[in-house]
């Protein structure tokens, strides 16, 4: 190792957190402060505190951060990695903050208390060098945005970071980012928000998980025609007013209703008089309607039975996953597989649902049918598993093409898989005679493989 040049230690000590290096300094003199010229900084305040020398572990991770960044000098800073919680002072943060922009950090991730920087500082929004910008864990810090220039930022990643100006901050951040690729809202609140509008050309990955609570957003739209794989989770809006995602290959979808209107709606009777939409979400699908793959929640589906006027054709999905949940029924799967026209495999997560007479599968073009999470949801195993067992004979009765299904069975006990292979293997009426059916668990490290008997 003596050997090495700095520049390749240092390289090597970048693959520690910036603790971990320091430990080496204790080599010989040449190492002593090698570990303060890596360029990648990684200071982590949790992992040295224990409740009863808390304060004292306080004080030394602060001393400890101040003296690698005045060791490093004017040296330019790549990775800047920074967790700490309560206890800490916005004094102490604010200059090291200061010190990796000045030193023209590329990487910044900053994960702080909102006790701890309740106001994130505004320059962190003004940075030439910047590529990559994470910030906020659970109960992030608020930010008001004067002036955004983020010229080179390609990723953006904000976890309960809080706009106080709403949609008018929001706005300024996207059009201060003119090269942003990704970009991931998490934990995202409406309080703030009269609506959202995502708008860029520029812009490939688009994650927006919004907070659960009982309001509905009054307005949300996408205008990001080259946006590849897509992630939302949020209340149903009450407009989608524009959605264009022309070059989506990949989407996951939670919308959900509140509780109150979740239960407007389950206790309704059909002879009452018919509901008034909650929201539509008509548009939003039509706007993702060209992807490729797709995953719908279990409240996507109890959505788009009383918040869709009609679900599009998705003619260029080729593969599906559904998850499912014992209080919630299949009532909008029919139409949804309908419309998917070249459809090839179809993912279950669960088979429990609410059951009801809608379900009435039509022509379905599957060949793959994967069944996860068999039996893990079962209150009463012997009944709950006899109506599992029972779905999936109504699947393989209806599915003219299927080739393959998958049954993964987590169970710990080897006979349980063979009764559920054979149970699978004797049933009576199967539309497809290249059907094979695998029945696994990982748990036991098992597969059984048989062809089913016409």
């Amino acid at each position: 190792m003596d050997d090495l040049p700095d520049n390749l230690l240092c390289q090597i000590l970048s693959n520690l957190s910036t603790k971990e290096a320091a430990l080496t300094s204790v080599l010989s003199k040449r190492w002593r402060y090698l570990f303060a010229l890596v360029p990648n900084l990684d200071f982590n305040s949790f992992s040295s505190q224990h409740p009863e020398t808390m304060v004292q572990d306080q004080t030394s991770f602060i001393d400890f951060v101040d003296r690698v960044l005045k060791l490093r000098g004017e040296d330019h800073v790549s990775k800047f990695s920074l967790k700490c919680g309560d206890g800490f002072e916005d004094e102490d943060v604010y200059p090291w903050i200061s010190n990796v922009l000045r030193h023209g950090v590329s990487d910044l991730s900053l994960h702080v208390s909102s006790s701890l920087v309740y106001w994130l500082p505004s320059k962190v929004f003004v940075s030439k060098t910047l590529v990559r910008l994470k910030i906020g864990p659970e109960d992030g810090p608020k930010v008001k945005l004067k002036n955004v220039c983020l010229p080179r930022l390609k990723t953006l990643n904000l976890d309960s970071v809080v706009f106080v100006e709403g949609e008018i901050g929001f706005a300024k951040l996207l059009s201060g980012c003119p090269m942003l690729e990704e970009l991931s809202l998490r934990n995202l609140e409406w309080g703030y928000w009269g609506c959202c509008y995502v708008a860029s050309k520029i812009l490939k990955r688009l994650t927006l998980c919004c907070a659960h609570c009982d309001d509905n957003p009054k307005s949300v739209s996408f205008d990001t025609p080259n946006v590849v794989y897509f992630k939302y989770s949020d209340n149903i809006a009450h407009k989608y007013p524009k959605v264009n995602f022309n070059s989506l290959v990949k989407a996951s979808i939670d919308i959900r209703m509140t509780n109150d209107q979740k239960s407007s709606v389950r206790y309704v009777s059909d002879d009452d008089e018919e509901r008034e939409m909650v929201g539509n979400a008509t548009k939003l699908l039509m706007g993702i309607c060209n992807v490729k793959t797709l995953y719908l929640s279990y409240d996507t589906l109890e959505t788009l039975n009383f918040c869709c006027e009609a679900i599009p054709v998705f003619n260029n999905l080729t593969n599906l996953t559904i998850e499912s949940n014992q209080k919630v029924g299949w009532d909008s799967l029919p139409e949804l597989l309908k419309n998917c026209p070249n459809l090839e495999t179809l993912v279950f997560q669960g088979l429990t649902h609410i059951a009801t007479s809608r379900l009435s599968l039509t022509h379905c073009p599957v060949k793959f049918l994967k069944i996860l999470k068999f039996g893990e949801a079962c209150d009463d195993d012997d009944v709950d598993m006899v109506m599992e067992i029972a779905t999936i004979n109504y699947f393989l009765q209806k599915m003219l093409n299927l080739e393959k299904l998958i049954v993964y069975y987590n169970t710990l006990i080897e006979e349980d898989l063979v009764e559920v292979s054979s149970q699978l293997q004797m049933l009576p009426v199967v539309a497809s005679s290249k059907c094979k059916i695998q029945v696994i668990s990982d748990s036991l490290g098992l597969s059984i493989t048989l062809p089913i008997s016409l």
